[in-house]
């Protein structure tokens, strides 16, 4: 056997056994010429993008209108002061991914031309996007183009590049988007690549947050600045920065290549709808999966030991949601005298609401999967005097009755409402979403019509165009139920209150406070400040033995016990401050103001 191997390697060409490729990586000559490798390539780097809360419920309770149900030992998130490092994102190893694959595919790839722009353009998006969450959190950044080489000298200085103002990497985001945008040619209707529509999205966001900080950061009494332009950008780029924004949103819009849905739940679920533009996928064919419902569906549907309720809504936001003949969406509990409004039905006191409350929030006598949610805190018995509220454990009876409903509230518990109401919007109605492992496929729309809508409207309100609040009101009517023009005028407070409903829990409440540089005002730190504190409200049954009101309801306001502490943000807050780690390594970067 011996000898006869020696034959058999005596006669291979030896050269030839030596150059045998590996077979466990893959080369680059491998890569750049095979376009599904390429593609696998860039469904990693998209899948690293920082886009939104990606079915985070923790940031949601930390930056939305809401609050913490879940686990008890991360109650924190209800006592939370918003650090100089909050929302700090430095991701240059994705830049350094992305720059490398750029000079490969200039260099190394034999693809059709075609193709090499498709994929030029992509990854050039992806860059931008990057930036974009860079310099909306950080302010200006060293802009990095190239790979940059250590040469082994034991000098790094080569390597060091300082801060870029604001405005560059804004305007460096533009001009990126400008030069691509009609390069996508062979992902014209794709919803989860970039094209060119998902460019002019990016550039609709990011031109209104750039103008929104020339604009408001300078009203300031004391605005946040660095001497070089590293953070600030000058008043007078305002409305260059909002035209280029409305050209992108109009472009978007005229295009009639997206619509606005008429069922706002189902855009989120419904992978065919035409009102998204862009979004990151799950599937279980493709082993990639959300946590999302599991976290998040109604107690009484929850089907492990844990999970379930973690983020609750709260009133400030439900009561946000207008009427729809155009009065304010305050509830209404007690009457001028002081003494509780009686409703049939616990329903009823959200009668007549913006529809866009029912998608988004399940509030008591909602129905979720074919069946009504058992909210009920408690009864209300009448003593001769008043009510006694009375209140038990979840599912508890009291004299035949329920006392505390299946699905709570539950003041001081997890995995349960502490504010009266839940989440639907991207709560899937599939009962395998909620189940491990199945979990959800549900996804995760980043860009959509209905943004594009209000950016245009606040861009075209800031440059005096009267075609603002026509933009409001298709919003508002596709989506709300309202008639139709029904604002006559626009407001900037109109505007914010739509940004408020329309795109809640979208992960854009707390960027946009940012960007209008009213997030130290809103979360003041104020116990006594209902914007600044999460608030619930509570459903009781009436028990009043032979009187008509017996067996209806009344609703009770309460501030939940585990909401400890008001937001407070600071204007240190307004940019988070750089890793001592890249200073130490880069004295050319500047630290950010306050840090």
């Amino acid at each position: 056997m011996a000898l006869s191997a020696l034959i058999l390697l005596a006669s291979c060409d030896t050269d030839e056994w030596l150059e045998r490729q590996p077979k466990n990586r893959i080369t680059d000559q491998q890569l750049w010429s095979d376009p599904g490798l390429i593609l696998s390539m860039l469904s990693n780097y998209y899948d690293r993008i920082p886009v939104g809360a990606v079915f985070n419920s923790q940031a949601m309770a930390q930056l939305d209108d809401a609050m913490w149900s879940g686990h008890t030992d991360q109650n924190w998130l209800n006592d939370f002061q918003f650090g100089n490092d909050y929302g700090r994102y430095w991701d240059y190893r994705l830049i350094r991914d992305i720059n490398l694959a750029l000079e490969n595919l200039d260099k190394l790839s034999p693809l059709a031309e075609e193709q090499k722009k498709q994929f030029n353009a992509e990854l050039r998006f992806m860059r931008a996007l990057v930036y974009f969450e860079l310099v909306k959190r950080m302010g200006g950044v060293p802009i990095i183009t190239e790979q940059l080489i250590y040469d082994g000298s034991g000098d790094a200085t080569p390597l060091q590049r300082p801060r870029a103002k604001e405005a560059e990497v804004y305007d460096f985001i533009y001009d990126e988007l400008q030069a691509i945008k009609d390069n996508f040619t062979m992902t014209a209707d794709s919803k989860t690549r970039a094209n060119k529509y998902v460019a002019l999205a990016l550039q609709s966001r990011a031109m209104l947050y750039a103008g929104s900080l020339a604009k408001y950061n300078n009203l300031m009494n004391a605005p946040v600045t660095l001497p070089g332009g590293e953070v600030g950008i000058p008043a007078g780029r305002a409305n260059d920065y909002y035209q280029k924004s409305l050209a992108a949103s109009k472009e978007i819009i005229e295009s009639t290549k997206y619509s606005l849905s008429n069922d706002f739940y189902n855009l989120f679920m419904d992978k065919s709808s035409a009102e998204v533009i862009f979004a990151k996928d799950f599937s279980r064919s493709g082993e990639k999966l959300n946590f999302f419902t599991y976290d998040n569906v109604t107690r009484s549907l929850r089907t492990d030991i844990e999970g379930s309720s973690m983020v609750s809504p709260s009133l400030n936001l439900v009561e946000s949601f207008e009427y729809l003949d155009g009065s304010e969406g305050t509830l209404r509990v007690k009457d001028a005298n002081g003494n509780y409004i009686v409703y049939n039905k616990p329903e009823d006191i959200f009668a007549n609401k913006d529809e866009r409350l029912r998608a988004t929030v399940i509030y008591p006598g909602s129905e979720f999967r074919g069946e009504e949610v058992d909210i009920q805190a408690g009864i209300a018995v009448w003593n001769g005097n008043g009510y006694e509220l009375r209140t038990g454990g979840l599912g508890s009876q009291e004299n035949g009755r329920t006392l505390t409903g299946l699905d709570g509230p539950i003041n001081d518990a997890q995995f349960v409402s502490n504010t009266g109401f839940y989440l639907r919007k991207f709560v899937s109605e599939d009962p395998n979403a909620g189940i491990r492992p199945t979990l959800g496929e549900n996804w995760w729309p980043v860009f959509r019509l209905g943004e594009i809508y209000l950016n245009a409207a606040e861009a075209a309100f800031e440059l005096g165009n009267a075609d603002a609040v026509n933009y409001i009101n298709k919003v508002r009517e596709a989506h709300g139920g309202f008639p139709a023009n029904s604002l006559t005028s626009l407001t900037m407070e109109d505007i914010r209150h739509e940004r408020r409903v329309e795109l809640a829990f979208e992960d854009h409440r707390y960027w946009d406070l940012k960007r209008w540089r009213i997030a130290d005002q809103v979360w003041n730190g104020s116990q006594n400040d209902p914007d600044a504190v999460v608030y619930g409200l509570y459903p009781y049954q009436i028990v009043r033995q032979g009187h008509p009101d017996d067996g209806k309801f009344i609703f009770e306001r309460v501030r939940p016990v585990r909401f400890r502490q008001a937001r407070f943000f600071r204007p240190a807050n307004y940019y988070s401050s750089i890793g001592q780690g890249e200073l130490d390594n880069n004295p050319l970067l500047k630290p950010n103001p306050f840090q």
